[in-house]
């Protein structure tokens, strides 16, 4: 691989070098760029053929050169004449214009190393072509190498070359004197061409005279650059020095044999016995065989056999050569027809270009490219000939490859996509535009289809024409697939709408429709759903035509794989829609059975989508109820594993508060080493509070651990109170308790009774303000107004008052006879007496109620006289006192209850119904 490589480099380093230093110092090299070796040609193949471009232009030309090197070898005699043989034919060959000679784009240039001149761009010489690759680059190009030449192609290049003759031998009376297959130039459309005129001759005789042709002597001591190529020269030219225009039809005769025959000539010459060879080839002639000419077509072989003939007036002149009927081949024709298009007018231009798609598919592909196509693009120019020159333009583009197309097709086209005038001639242009559009968007880059061929479809679809608007939409589905999304969604579709709603014509409306709905699939969902749909709301149109246009819309929609409608649209405005486009008065029975067919699928497959998703739901529900049930019971079994503590859950019930923390077990340190101290600063509320947390807490240690259930809240219940009786039983015990005490004398002058608690420890007598041997009137203290101390909260207090100095003996009271009173009021409870109402005989060391000894237990030890039956501020005894406190409420208390007990004298001791009435009355 490398060895190939290295051998690659060296020969584009040779081929450069060798370019380089040939055209140095050239003058054609200021005007011209220089490209790579192509072929070569001229007499004895000595001219170098180079591709290049006019600096100025960009014009492609093609450059010859002739290298002086190549005749170093001679004296400078021959050398001179050599250079100078080369100048003379180029230069008479600059003053001939003619469409079958080359021509020459600029003259011939001298430097010290070489010759050149620019002529048209050239393919090659008929020489390379036909197998003689003299003076060509190494290794030969591949395009001469693998060139076959086509029967059209020589057909017309051999009329080309009788053409071209002609004109010399008419118009210019001249003869070539060396016409022959080097002298022969392909260009770049495949035109045969002639050159070489090194040897060619002139007449003599004046232009309206017979021409006179004077011929030198043959010398065969000169350079073979210095003569003509004797294997195409007539007999007569070396035998009687003697030539006319029949001289230069012999060469055409053996130039035809050597196309026919791969490049052969009919005799092989010995240039160093010329004479002699001339000689044993005229008697050849004399006699021609027909196995000579046996690969000539049949239909021209007996005009080769004249051309060849041994008597110049028996060959056929110029002109009779290019009217036989060897050449009236319908590809020659038309060839001949395209190079002289010039000097036809547009109708005659018209009618060709009309027959000419009849034409082209028999002709091969190479010239239909290289011969045809440049002069219909150059047709472009005239605005009036373009709608016949483009069907056969875009008939030759669907014959060649995308890489042709661009390069040969596109560059000519892309001002014809944006022509608008004449309007005639730009509507028509735009039908053969739409009738081709597939190829166009095949063939064509993104970047053309952008700035060209999409903006062409959209002037379309605009066009005031509505032929050409019905067209558009009619043809636009079968290329939909080839237009990119975001142009489809953003240009095509946003006009197909507007023609739809602008229009007047029924066929363009319902054609809108129509195309719609077949470029759906090539859609998005959501932009059918959000765009197409509300769209066909908006047509006012009521034709039938139009009606069963928008159905369809729906029903491709509804219908698609790829599309559908969603339930919601259905519900809120599909169906809503079409069902009142179904009793539209303008359909007929099958049109209705259409709707109601449609209205009815998308009621099913509604009915089944929405039915589908409450099932689901549903489903979800309950399997979600599910789940929760697992997860309490879970919760519930992880609960039972773990034994809480009772002080855990007293907290999470009462929410830890600073005043049950000695209870709940959980209570801090300083709590742990003074709990006396802690009891101590308890208020009332709070000993009440703690001490149904006691009971509590004892009730839940003796029950199972607790499993959450769900509780219904309860109305709680009110009954109604009597508050007569308890009001009644209230002052009854009062009463009771003031007659059982005997008088006792007023407070000491100027003592005061303080509405709040004293922070004076007990025992302190003169703190309180009381005497110690006097009580306390019922109608002064135990009823009076509640003030800040009772209602508006009470401090907490580090003892309470001294109620022991207050004690007396009740044993010696005598009990009066109240039993009168009794008919005075009425209760709906069981009548008690007023004497069973009395307090009982207490004896010393015994207490009122059991709940003060539980709560009194609690309190530090008090002086000698707290001993005796503690008494209320009122003077009652203390439990009594202590239910006169609003916020004493004895239910917060948790005890088991007791049975009453009896005193001596038969009565309670402890009255049950009052205690309940104090409870109806306070609370």
């Amino acid at each position: 691989m490398e060895s190939m490589l290295n051998k690659l480099k060296s020969t584009v380093t040779k081929v450069t070098a060798d370019m380089t230093s040939a055209v140095m110092g050239n003058p054609v090299t200021r005007e011209f760029e220089v490209g790579r070796h192509i072929a070569s040609g001229g007499p004895g193949m000595c001219w170098r053929i180079y591709n290049g471009t006019k600096k100025s232009t960009k014009q492609e030309v093609a450059v010859f050169v002739f290298d002086k090197k190549m005749v170093e070898k001679y004296q400078k005699f021959d050398k001179d004449q050599i250079i100078e043989s080369l100048k003379r034919g180029v230069q008479q060959l600059t003053r001939l214009r003619h469409p079958r000679l080359l021509t020459v784009q600029h003259p011939l240039e001298e430097s010290r190393d070489c010759l050149a001149f620019c002529t048209e761009p050239v393919f090659a010489s008929l020489s390379n072509v036909l197998g003689q690759w003299d003076n060509l680059p190494s290794p030969v190009p591949t395009d001469i190498k693998d060139y076959k030449l086509y029967d059209v192609e020589t057909k017309y290049g051999l009329l080309q070359i009788s053409e071209g003759l002609s004109f010399l031998h008419s118009g210019v009376k001249m003869v070539h004197g060396n016409l022959c297959l080097e002298n022969v130039i392909l260009n770049k459309s495949g035109a045969w061409k002639i050159m070489g005129f090194d040897f060619s001759i002139s007449s003599t005789n004046p232009s309206d005279a017979e021409p006179k042709y004077s011929c030198k002597e043959w010398e065969p001591n000169l350079p073979p650059l210095c003569l003509p190529n004797p294997e195409y020269l007539a007999p007569e030219y070396i035998l009687s020095v003697s030539c006319d225009a029949a001289s230069d039809m012999y060469s055409l005769g053996v130039v035809m044999h050597a196309v026919f025959n791969e490049g052969k000539p009919v005799f092989q010459v010995n240039k160093h016995d010329i004479f002699k060879s001339f000689s044993r080839q005229l008697d050849q002639l004399s006699r021609l065989s027909p196995t000579m000419l046996n690969k000539i077509p049949e239909e021209v072989r007996e005009h080769v056999k004249m051309l060849l003939s041994v008597t110049p007036n028996v060959r056929p002149d110029a002109d009779q050569m290019t009217k036989i009927p060897f050449f009236d081949d319908v590809g020659a024709v038309t060839l001949a027809y395209f190079d002289s298009l010039f000097q036809r007018d547009n109708l005659q231009k018209s009618q060709f270009y009309k027959n000419l798609p009849k034409v082209l598919p028999k002709l091969p592909k190479r010239v239909v490219v290289y011969r045809i196509l440049p002069a219909l693009t150059s047709e472009f120019v005239n605005p009036d000939m373009v709608p016949f020159v483009l069907p056969n333009v875009l008939l030759i583009a669907e014959e060649c490859t995308k890489d042709e197309y661009v390069r040969l097709i596109l560059p000519d086209l892309s001002p014809v996509f944006k022509q608008q005038e004449p309007v005639q001639a730009s509507n028509m242009i735009l039908l053969i535009f739409l009738q081709k559009m597939d190829l166009l968007l095949t063939k064509t880059p993104p970047e053309d289809i952008k700035n060209s061929v999409l903006p062409m479809v959209y002037r379309a679809l605009e066009a005031p024409s509505i032929q050409i608007q019905e067209l558009c939409l009619n043809i636009i589905p079968t290329f939909a697939n080839l237009i990119e999304y975001p142009s489809m969604k953003n240009a095509l579709i946003p006009r197909i709408k507007s023609a739809c709603l602008q229009t007047s014509s029924l066929a363009v409306r319902v054609n809108s429709l129509v195309c719609l709905g077949k470029i759906l699939e090539y859609l998005d969902k959501w932009y059918v759903i959000d765009e197409i749909l509300p769209f066909l709301q908006q047509i006012p149109s009521r034709e039938p035509a139009v009606l069963m246009g928008v159905l369809g819309i729906y029903k491709c929609t509804f219908s698609h794989k790829k599309l559908g409608i969603p339930k919601e649209h259905l519900a809120a405005k599909s169906l809503p829609h079409l069902v009142s486009l179904s009793i539209d008065n303008n359909l007929n029975l099958n049109q209705f059975n259409s709707f109601m067919a449609v209205i009815k699928d998308m009621l099913t497959r509604m009915e089944a989508e929405h039915k589908t998703k409450l099932e689901q739901l549903h489903s979800m529900q309950e399997q979600q109820r599910s789940m929760n049930i697992n997860t309490s019971q879970t919760n519930q079994s992880e609960e039972t594993k773990r034994t809480p503590s009772p002080g855990n859950q007293i907290d999470d019930v009462f929410g830890g508060s600073s005043g049950s923390a000695g209870v709940n077990g959980k209570a801090n340190a300083n709590s742990a080493s003074a709990p006396q101290l802690n009891r101590m600063s308890l208020t009332l509320e709070e000993k009440q509070r703690l001490a149904k947390e006691q009971e509590q807490a004892a009730k839940l240690r003796n029950q199972p651990a607790l499993a959450p259930q769900s509780i219904k809240p309860t109305t709680p219940t009110t009954q109604a109170k009597d508050l007569t009786s308890c009001l009644l039983n209230n002052m009854t015990s009062l009463g009771s308790l003031s007659l059982t005490s005997p008088p006792r004398p007023g407070l000491i002058q100027g003592s005061t009774i303080s509405a709040y608690p004293s922070t004076t420890p007990m025992g302190s007598m003169a703190s309180n303000g009381y005497n110690p041997t006097m009580g306390f009137q019922t109608g002064g203290q135990g009823m009076r107004p509640p003030g800040p101390g009772l209602y508006g909260g009470m401090a907490t207090t580090t003892s309470t008052p001294n109620f022991g100095a207050l004690t007396h003996n009740q044993g010696s009271t005598n009990t009066p006879d109240m039993s009168a009173l009794d008919s005075l009021f009425t209760s709906n409870k069981p009548k008690v007496s007023l004497n069973q109402m009395a307090p009982p005989k207490l004896t010393p060391g015994t207490t009122a109620t059991p709940w003060l000894n539980q709560s009194g237990s609690a309190q530090p030890s008090q002086t000698a006289p707290m001993q005796g039956a503690p008494l209320a501020m009122g003077g009652v005894t203390s439990g009594f006192g202590m239910q006169a406190n609003p916020f004493f409420s004895p239910q917060n208390f948790s005890q088991p209850t007791a049975a009453p007990v009896m005193n001596a004298g038969g009565g309670l001791r402890h009255s049950s119904s009052v205690n309940n009435d104090l409870k109806d009355l306070f609370g």
